[in-house]
């Protein structure tokens, strides 16, 4: 065990901080139950919190803060059956390598890879599909830490109760230390990278979702301009992009620029209209191929705050039509696109395409600019529509909206209750959103 320290932490966008009581850095999942254990003999509360990416205060540790970069151990790779058991704090971008090493891959997956496992897991972490549902679907087991200081084990065959809850868990239920993953056979993606007009796209949003393994696009807000983004399957050899068109359109033009237009907007938001056109018109078509992960993911250096909404799936193109109807009544001046995903229903209890076929909205600004007015006008609209808040992202939403939306939301409370009645794992964020 690493000495105990308290310091200050911050998110990766800097809207959450906290100074815990203590700070501690465990080796093992033995030394994660200690800590449980004197948190619980200083009446502390504990939390584990990775690198940061999510908006919402789910991380926060008030009491004891658990580091987990010393629990990312590799614990087994079956070839034969694609279960991959590693530790909790290994980043999203290491489990993907050593996937690849070993011939294997996540059959789906979000645009970061810098989480660490159990974050983005717990958080529900989603991409977008028509087949391969989010990273909760691709779990075969989990290890946890519980609040009496016993480490358990669940899968859909031992606990599976605890199982449905806990693989979107935000940490209430305990302290996940280790995933199994199922993984599939490594495969290379096709990416088709397409500008298009806002009318035809929210015109063949079903043909795009029929069509297409993975699809997704955004729209630049007080523009007509759309970037459609097809991603499928390919046989090979792969074609990637070539060194220079790589640094050009993804570092430097969606990262170096970019980073320089929002300091300018953020300056003189009167601009954003005019800077939206020019970059949606600025948009070009590629194609290229490649191992999975790398066409599933992108850098982002550009630092931002976001809120993102499940709506059933239905309800897309209307909710679209509606959000951008509110851009001509409201003063928003928006420098970031609106992303747009689809998923197909999952059954963890806290997922957000729980039992439905659901449309993804997510909302983002400049880490620098306000975005109360806009974040709280977006989720009255998909609120209205019976929308779910992405747990890792900004919402107002509480416990009583939540139990309305979510089926499963009473199970999970009170198993919450049977597990942690003392709430050892609590904080503000979970007080919101379960009604402590």
């Amino acid at each position: 065990m690493s000495p105990v320290t308290n310091q200050k932490w911050q998110n990766w966008a800097g809207n959450q901080q906290a100074t815990a009581h203590r700070v501690a850095t465990p080796r093992t999942a033995g030394e994660v139950a200690a800590q449980i254990r004197s948190a619980a003999d200083d009446g502390l509360t504990v939390r584990m919190t990775g690198t940061g990416h999510s908006f919402t205060g789910a991380a926060v540790a008030e009491g004891v803060r658990l580091r987990p970069t010393a629990l990312t151990a590799v614990r087994s790779v079956d070839t034969a059956t694609g279960l991959v058991t590693v530790e909790a704090g290994l980043p999203l971008h290491e489990l993907n390598r050593t996937l690849d090493e070993h011939g294997l891959a996540l059959a789906n997956m979000g645009d970061i890879q810098q989480q660490t496992v159990a974050g983005a897991l717990q958080t529900a972490t989603h991409g977008t599909g028509r087949d391969v549902a989010g990273l909760v679907s691709q779990v075969a087991a989990l290890e946890l830490a519980l609040a009496d200081g016993t480490i358990v084990t669940c899968s859909r065959e031992e606990r599976p109760d605890l199982f449905d809850a806990a693989r979107a868990g935000l940490g209430a239920l305990g302290i996940v230390t280790a995933i199994t993953w199922r993984t599939v056979p490594s495969f290379l993606l096709r990416a088709q990278e397409q500008p298009m007009k806002w009318d035809e796209v929210l015109a063949r949003v079903d043909e795009f979702e029929a069509a297409n393994e993975h699809f997704e696009f955004y729209w630049f807000p007080h523009t007509d301009g759309c970037l459609t983004k097809r991603n499928n399957r390919a046989e090979g050899p792969a074609e990637p992009l070539s060194k220079f068109r790589y640094w050009l359109d993804d570092k430097f033009l969606s990262n170096t620029v970019f980073e320089v237009i929002n300091k300018v907007t953020h300056r003189a938001p009167a601009t954003v209209p005019f800077v939206n056109g020019i970059s949606a018109k600025a948009l070009g078509a590629r194609t290229y191929s490649d191992t999975s992960y790398k066409v599933f993911t992108s850098p982002r250096a550009v630092r931002f705050k976001e809120q993102e909404y499940a709506i059933p799936r239905e309800r897309l193109v209307p909710a679209l039509r509606e959000l951008r109807a509110l851009f001509t009544k409201r003063d928003w001046r928006i420098s970031f696109p609106i992303e747009v995903r689809l998923l197909p229903q999952e059954d963890a209890w806290l997922s957000m395409a729980h039992g439905r076929h659901s449309a993804f909205i997510a909302v983002h600004v400049y880490h620098r600019d306000p975005h109360e007015k806009y974040f709280r006008g977006v989720e009255d609209l998909l609120t209205g529509l019976g929308g779910r808040p992405h747990w890792g992202k900004l919402h107002t939403r509480d416990a009583a909206y939540l139990e309305k939306v979510y089926p499963r939301f009473g199970d999970f409370v009170a198993l919450r209750d049977k597990l942690d009645p003392d709430r050892r794992f609590a904080n503000p964020y979970t007080r919101q959103v379960f009604g402590d």
